[in-house]
């Protein structure tokens, strides 16, 4: 077979009885048939989402006093797929962050406003709902089969750029991509079929027109498709549409209580391993439930129920997948030995100390911030490490002098005026009074800001 027919081949799609989804067309014939009777299925569900959010500008992002230079709109542009007849869309958490307003349109070019649901940012994914007025929307169905593999063809169909709907094809590159830098919590879709600005947020789709992913991001230079895109997969979108339905404003994952890292290869030699598997455990939360069925710092964790994880963020998806409460069993190994069963039962992660969230008032440095006690549960609704550290933690920042100093959701609240701060009640008190100096002390990604300003 040539090069040409080759790609001819795996580029091809049949329709007919005979070919089983997976398989190579195996003739000339059957190479000539067509994506269309997938897309004619599945490309009415596909809508187009707007959605627009005001922001306040600041000449340094990073830290500096400067005043900000006043608010503007920003429009954001992306996808999403219509998965219940009644009105109910699945699209990215990022095209719609901090929207003040969401409007989709539907394939038919009628516009509606949309109403949020259920916003996910940790997976990246918003339930979206539309008022049909009784009307049967065209759907797409959630993929329930998961045996999607290495090779199989996909659709990826979207508004690329806002030039229109557009129908790319794929192959699916890999399964379970989870150290992109994209989330600490997926194990994506990787896919050759071309994703571009706009695409966020709409279907993969596979041969039999079901949604087996959601388009999220792409590697690129230029910033448009070199044919390596990710998406999320169809279990995590299952879920969060499954929370929205029963009424759920948010989705409580358990987790395991240990924070780990992928094994290198000189880690294998060290550890005693034949080869690179699994992660090893570099923290452990006392009491968490880990620590309770017996890992220890150092243990190797090769699999999740069945299920290999290679890196932290396939361990938390693994986990991040279950319910609380529920059974898991770990494969692990320490100082080399054999691989040997571990039974635990994972939890929601635990709540302690109280956020207490405090909004800071007044003419200090931290006006307008919101500043909260962190815990493990806090920490990873807020996308932090579970493991960062304890203390005052910054969770939003709008507007005030807060923002123009350039303080960010994630800081660490060290010390006030040479005052340690370790409740969110310190805070209040260090800033109750007007000062004719600030010190601060911030801790941003485990470097540490010492910033003065004057009093007002």
């Amino acid at each position: 077979m040539t090069r040409t027919a080759l790609a001819l081949v795996l580029a091809a799609v049949s329709a007919a009885p005979a070919l089983a989804q997976g398989r190579v067309p195996p003739d000339a014939a059957t190479e000539r048939l067509s994506f269309a009777p997938v897309v004619k299925k599945v490309a009415p569900a596909v809508v187009n989402v707007f959605s627009k959010r005001v922001v306040r500008q600041q000449v340094d992002p990073f830290w500096g006093m400067f005043a900000p230079s006043g608010p503007r709109t920003e429009r954001s542009l992306g996808s999403g797929s219509i998965v219940r007849a009644d009105g109910v869309i699945l699209t990215n958490h990022h095209v719609i962050a901090g929207a003040t307003e969401i409007m989709v349109v539907t394939a038919d070019r009628r516009e509606w406003p949309a109403t949020l649901l259920l916003d996910d940012a940790r997976a990246d994914l918003a339930v979206l709902k539309i008022d049909a007025k009784g009307e049967q929307l065209p759907t797409i169905p959630i993929d329930a089969a998961e045996q999607l593999q290495v090779g199989d063809l996909v659709l990826a169909i979207g508004d690329p750029f806002g030039v229109g709907q557009t129908v790319t094809n794929g192959i699916v590159s890999a399964l379970g991509r989870s150290d992109t830098g994209v989330s600490d919590f997926s194990a994506f879709i990787q896919t050759d079929a071309a994703i571009n600005p706009g695409n966020s947020g709409g279907p993969l789709v596979d041969m039999s027109g079901d949604l087996i992913g959601v388009n999220t991001a792409i590697v690129s230079a230029s910033g448009a498709s070199a044919g390596v895109g990710f998406a999320i997969p169809a279990a995590t979108a299952r879920q969060v549409v499954d929370v929205a339905m029963s009424g759920g404003h948010a989705i409580v994952r358990p987790w395991l209580g240990v924070k780990a890292q992928a094994v290198t290869g000189e880690m294998a030699r060290s550890l005693g391993l034949a080869a690179p598997q699994g992660v090893v455990v570099t923290e452990v939360w006392p009491g968490g439930p880990a620590a309770r069925a017996g890992v220890a710092q150092g243990d190797v964790i090769v699999s999740v129920d069945g299920q290999e994880v290679d890196d932290e963020g396939a361990l938390n998806y693994r986990v991040g997948a279950m319910k609380p409460g529920e059974g898991a069993q770990l494969i692990v190994r320490r100082n080399g030995g054999a691989a040997k069963t571990v039974e635990t039962q994972v939890q929601s992660p635990p709540g302690e100390p109280d956020a207490e969230p405090l909004i800071v008032t007044g003419r200090n440095p931290f006006a307008g911030a919101t500043v909260i006690n962190l815990s493990p549960a806090a920490a990873i609704d807020s996308g932090v490490d579970p493991f960062a550290g304890k203390g005052v933690m910054v969770s939003k920042v709008d507007g005030g002098f807060a923002q123009s100093i350039g303080l960010q959701p994630g800081d660490f609240i060290r010390q006030i005026n040479d005052r340690p701060i370790a409740a969110t009640s310190d805070v209040a008190a260090a800033t109750r009074a007007p000062a004719g100096a600030w010190k601060v002390v911030i801790e941003r990604a485990g470097r540490t800001i010492t910033a003065q300003f004057s009093g007002g």
